[in-house]
């Protein structure tokens, strides 16, 4: 084997493994400035641990007090760094200022780069996104990694559009449509949807992406719900209010619930009762993040908790009871 081969990956013990960037979030708002662990892969990585589901990362952490910060952080819900995920520059940072509804804008000093990497063994389901898939050079690892893995196991991808760190939309869409392909299920927001696919409105960005291959286009839209769509199903769920901290993290909450409720899914299909179990646990996972200072989700017996049992509620909280007996199994 040659210094540049794919050098393999661990084989997999994990039910779940995420590729992509781990970063501080420098948070500033009236009250002051704090950091948190953040980064949406890492995001991601934490929920699924948080919510029981056995997690493996794989990213690029400096050799710095922040890298062992984010590397506590991981553990604390479980989540294994795969390795290859140190090296000996700095850790990356976001900087995000809070307005007054809780949203945030965001500043970055990132650089992204992955060893080639190959797998020995695949997980249940591999998740990607983000900074991770756009930014040179380690985009083109990712993007080998899933042209290897996604005829074997379930992929998932969140493009978490930072238009700050992209080129121009024709350049971000291009590396975006060549990946869906690649994807079993795509999970974006409106306003990934909307700078991605200006002219077009939710329901055909969807279509579009659906026709590129994805099995699952979700779109989440904050306050106003979630669309969740196959090729022959499209549903629309209500969002859970809630009092809202800041909304950082929860759009990744929602994706780890989301590949939860996949994972628990088993071999049933994605018919229109699946889509609505897994939509409102996934929307109820968000609700509870953004009531909370910083990417901060639910753990599985929390998000049961706050399942309502009743009404059109019933279904997410069977649903809910069978990802934690199966994240358990």
């Amino acid at each position: 084997m040659s210094k540049n081969s794919p050098k393999p990956m661990p084989a997999a013990t994990a039910d779940v493994i995420v590729i992509g960037e781990a970063l501080v979030d420098v948070v500033t708002s009236a009250q002051g400035t704090i950091e948190h662990p953040g980064g949406s892969p890492m995001n991601v990585a934490y929920g699924l641990g948080r919510l029981g589901v056995t997690t493996a990362l794989l990213t690029s952490l400096g050799d710095d007090a922040r890298g062992a910060a984010i590397e506590r952080h991981l553990r604390s819900a479980g989540v294994d760094l795969l390795p290859g995920s140190r090296s000996t520059g700095r850790t990356a940072s976001a900087t995000a200022t809070l307005a007054a509804d809780g949203s945030a804008s965001y500043q970055f000093d990132i650089s992204w780069e992955l060893a080639p990497v190959a797998p020995a063994s695949l997980p249940k389901v591999l998740h990607t996104g983000s900074i991770a898939t756009f930014l040179s050079p380690g985009a083109a690892v990712v993007k080998a990694l899933l042209e290897q893995s996604h005829r074997e196991c379930m992929v998932t991808y969140d493009p978490n559009v930072r238009p700050a760190l992209l080129g121009s939309q024709a350049e971000a869409r291009s590396i975006f449509e060549d990946l869906v392909p690649l994807t079993d299920v795509v999970k974006l927001s409106d306003e990934d949807a909307a700078w991605l696919y200006a002219d077009l409105g939710l329901e055909d960005a969807a279509a579009r992406i659906l026709r590129l291959g994805a099995g699952l286009a979700v779109v989440t839209r904050g306050s106003e719900g979630s669309l969740l769509a196959t090729p022959a199903t499209t549903l629309h769920i209500p969002s859970v209010k809630s009092v809202v901290a800041d909304t950082i993290g929860a759009g990744d909450s929602y994706m780890a619930a989301l590949i939860y409720g996949l994972l628990a899914r088993k071999t049933e299909g994605l018919g229109r009762g699946t889509l609505e179990n897994l939509g409102r646990t996934a929307a109820k996972a968000a609700a509870i993040t953004v009531r909370r200072p910083g990417a901060n989700p639910p753990t599985a017996a929390e998000l049961m908790a706050e399942l309502p049992d009743a009404g059109s509620q019933e279904g997410a909280q069977a649903e809910a009871g069978k990802a934690a007996a199966a994240v358990a199994g």
